[in-house]
């Protein structure tokens, strides 16, 4: 037992979240340079390093330069597992972001020295408010003008409703950028702007007042910090791990993850504050990570990770419990047993076998089309896990077979892509017609892309006006109300994958007007699996 609770504690998995651009995908790599994970990092937008980041793997990402699915990296870092989930940030992808949240147990929020909070920061940290996640913030790109500081500070508070304290501050900005005091180990990192030396030097000045200071940054930069300082500590709350872990309070530090700058500064506290796994409620009771039987959920599925052979990951999170290769597990929505001879293990696009995972750590099992996204597996006991919810499509198009040779091809590349959570299939009631919504309209680039390049079928899109599909609740679907609703809007009804009734409004209007006629009848935003 005490082993396997050493195993518990050693483990940190989070997300990182952010606004597209950012450097989000840069400081996942700096982060895996200091695990030793990778030698050399591939910046994501430098044309001289051709080699892209490792954590991009699909085509449309390399070409764009976005991260579109979530990729899972874990290292070891000081004696401590690292599982990293690095989420697409562009905003068409936020679906896929939102269910990632549901895996991790802390996230590191990325915010541009220069652009400050923006909106898919906004919508993100909300989701984390809501279940509590502790956050760290960390402030990128100091080597570039931006705003000041306490400005920064100010508006993170304001925009995102966080409580912050900087653990660390910068020295100047952009131009000027000296380096960074770190509050948290009470030293200098000097900036010299060659990554490579940027790593190791730092000075320990436990005395503010000391004259050390002075010369290494200059008088005025000195005085300037001092001030700066006094000012933070008065103006902000000290850190208290406590107020962390119940999300009350969000450290802030500085740094620019191209230059490698600030970085470990970062990694350092974080792997001293963030929590290990953390308990999980299910539909039955809350299941904690100590206990000895295995829990799990799949919160992401991703076919063709391999090009070369079709295969399906299905990505579980290890709730509580080991997962051990080879033996029986329940499927719980199946009710049947399955064992698994080869649960993988990430490094971006590099996988590997393992035979015992332990809560916190993320394996991929390979799939034939048993799972959908919110299938939880057990060691026996009959629990689901909740709360990773289908959201409304806002974007609708019919889908056409544009090679008529193709369409079992066709047919199989959009049910796996639909059991991915790419996008939501809907049939209409009325003619068997396909349609497609997204959350964002980039998805639909997305599927056409991958359908042509991993199923070889070619599809086209036809305009749609649809204005949002709601999912239908009836309280008696022998009433009267209820068979008038679907004589009348026979033309507006669908079913979705798993068959579940779907209204298409065509104008908030008219779906305001049918909410209004059909008091009895429930219309859900979400589908909660």
């Amino acid at each position: 037992m005490k082993h396997y609770q050493k195993e518990i504690n050693k483990r940190r998995t989070f997300g990182i979240i952010s606004h597209p651009d950012a450097g989000k995908t840069t400081l996942t790599e700096k982060l895996l340079l200091f695990g030793g994970a990778i030698q050399e990092a591939g910046a994501v937008k430098s044309n001289k390093i051709k080699k892209g980041a490792t954590s991009d793997f699909m085509e449309i990402e390399r070409q764009r330069g976005i991260s579109v699915a979530t990729s899972v990296l874990a290292f070891e870092y000081r004696d401590i597992k690292i599982n990293i989930l690095d989420t697409p940030g562009h905003k068409d992808f936020a679906e896929d972001t939102f269910r990632t949240l549901t895996a991790v147990d802390s996230v590191i929020v990325v915010i541009d020295v220069a652009k400050g909070v923006e909106e898919q920061t906004e919508k993100l940290v909300e989701v984390c408010r809501m279940r509590n996640i502790p956050m760290i913030v960390f402030i990128n790109k100091l080597d570039r003008e931006g705003k000041d500081a306490f400005e920064l500070l100010d508006e993170i508070e304001q925009k995102l409703n966080l409580t912050v304290t900087p653990l660390s501050f910068p020295i100047g900005m952009g131009y000027d950028f000296k380096g960074i005091y770190n509050i948290w180990e009470k030293n200098v990192n000097l900036f010299t702007g060659d990554p490579r030396k940027d790593i190791e030097e730092t000075v320990e000045i436990s005395d503010l007042k000391s004259e050390e200071l002075d010369e290494l940054i200059g008088g005025s930069a000195a005085e300037t910090l001092r001030e700066e300082l006094e000012l933070a500590q008065g103006v902000y709350p000290e850190f208290d791990r406590e107020a962390y872990l119940e999300g009350r309070l969000q450290p802030v530090f500085f740094g620019s993850a191209l230059n490698n700058f600030g970085v470990r500064e970062l990694l350092d506290c974080f792997i001293k504050i963030a929590p290990p796994p953390r308990p999980k409620e299910s539909d039955t009771r809350i299941v904690k990570p100590d206990e000895k039987d295995f829990t799990g959920f799949v919160f992401k599925i991703h076919a063709n990770m391999d090009p070369k052979h079709r295969d399906r990951l299905a990505f579980i999170k290890i709730v509580s419990g080991k997962f051990e290769r080879n033996k029986n597990y329940l499927h719980v929505r199946h009710n049947k047993n399955m064992k698994f001879s080869s649960p993988n293990a990430f490094f971006a696009e590099k996988k590997e076998i393992v035979d015992v995972s332990y809560p916190g750590d993320i394996v991929g099992l390979h799939d034939t089309g048993n799972f959908k996204i919110g299938d939880t597996l057990t060691e026996g006991e009959n629990l689901m896990y909740r709360g990773i919810p289908s959201f409304s499509p806002e974007h609708f198009r019919y889908i056409n077979n544009a090679d008529p040779m193709k369409s079992k091809q066709l047919e199989k590349g959009i049910d796996q892509l639909m059991d991915e959570g790419v996008a939501q299939l809907f049939t209409l009631d009325m003619n068997g017609r396909k349609i497609i919504g997204t959350v964002g309209a980039l998805q639909f680039e997305v599927i056409q892309y991958r359908l042509e390049h991993e199923y070889g079928a070619k599809c086209t899109y036809e305009n749609l006006n649809v204005h949002k599909a709601t999912w239908i609740e009836a309280e008696d679907e022998k009433s009267e109300e209820f068979k008038e609703f679907k004589r009348v809007k026979s033309k507006y009804l669908a079913k979705d994958k798993s068959g579940q009734m779907v209204f298409l409004a065509d104008s908030q209007f008219s779906l305001q007007m049918t909410q209004q006629k059909y008091p009895s009848i429930k219309f859900h935003f979400t589908s909660e699996f």
